[in-house]
């Protein structure tokens, strides 16, 4: 009898786990037909699904990779899948500031609209230092973007109303940032979750720096999704995550849909600079909504990348 409760148990709990890894999906049909979107790491992953969503609603969709073989397979696999032949690449490094003005550069020459900016490429907790000297976390995920977004807002104002969707993670609530050390790169988990809370205070500065002036900024959580972010770690580890992945993750396309909501919804557009799960604005810690401490990373980012 104890074997059959211990089966019966295992079996409800197993579908919960399943039930729980349902995501609410973007309802709103607006087309993009005439808009530009930028999608950093839209090769694989939440990207490349946010990417074949937003060209099928008509966008011009260009996918901002630092790999062009794995981009141009994925430029292929989104055309089909979308039925859309308006989606190119775009080589971008965000690991190296240089690439990314290089980018930034070619970018404003060729492309003549830009009307979401999806900030979603990034790098998970490895201790690795970027082109530039910076922890490969917070090089990546939060300085890359910074730069990225700064050198195109210009040309995001120009196209107003305009959006800024950045990727975060709801692990930013496990630490804090230390302006002694924002360079920080000792433990994995931490170090990832500091770049993700960067995330975090960089969307909502955003916000408040482009409040009337037709630009909205999201922070987006998509969720723990089915990703191809192991890739980085050994094999005795990707072999151990897919199973963990399988039972507790959700898939990338239903990791895409926050974003895509983000990206086109009439509601969303009413309340910029917010924090997104499933589809709808979400509490953060009371830490992570303190403006000082944003206009603080803001400046401070700016002095990291050169631009004061």
């Amino acid at each position: 009898m104890y074997v059959l409760y211990t089966i019966v148990a295992s079996l409800v709990a197993f579908f919960v786990l399943k039930w729980m890894k349902k995501r609410r999906y973007c309802t709103d049909l607006k087309r993009l037909d005439g808009k530009t979107v930028l999608i950093t790491g839209g090769c694989s992953g939440v990207g490349k699904e946010t990417a074949v969503a937003l060209a099928m609603r008509g966008a011009r969709v260009v996918i901002a990779c630092r790999d062009p073989d794995k981009a141009e397979k994925a430029v292929r696999e989104i055309k089909f899948r979308s039925r859309s032949l308006l989606v190119v690449h775009m080589e971008l490094d965000l690991a190296n500031l240089r690439s990314v003005r290089d980018f930034c550069e070619t970018f404003l020459r060729q492309e003549k609209r830009l009307d979401v900016l999806v900030n979603n490429a990034a790098m998970p907790g490895v201790l690795d230092w970027t082109e530039d000297g910076f922890s490969m976390c917070f090089g990546v995920n939060h300085l890359g973007h910074f730069l990225l977004t700064d050198l195109l807002l210009g040309r995001l104002k120009e196209c107003a109303p305009s959006r800024v969707v950045t990727l975060t993670c709801s692990s930013y609530k496990y630490q804090k940032l230390d302006f002694q050390d924002l360079n920080y790169n000792l433990l994995p988990f931490f170090t990832y979750c500091r770049s993700k809370l960067a995330n975090v205070y960089f969307s909502h500065q955003l916000g408040r720096l482009t409040q009337g002036k037709g630009v909205t900024s999201y922070a987006v959580h998509p969720g723990f999704v089915q990703s191809g972010w192991t890739c980085h770690y050994s094999v005795l580890f990707r072999v151990l995550m897919r199973v963990v992945m399988w039972m507790f993750f959700v898939p990338c396309e239903a990791g895409a849909q926050t974003v895509v909501h983000c990206a086109v919804s009439d509601h969303a557009a009413k309340m910029g600079g917010g924090y997104f799960v499933d589809c709808r604005a979400a509490a953060l810690r009371p830490f992570a909504r303190d403006a000082g401490v944003a206009k603080k990373l803001w400046e401070a980012s700016e002095r990291l990348v050169k631009l004061s």
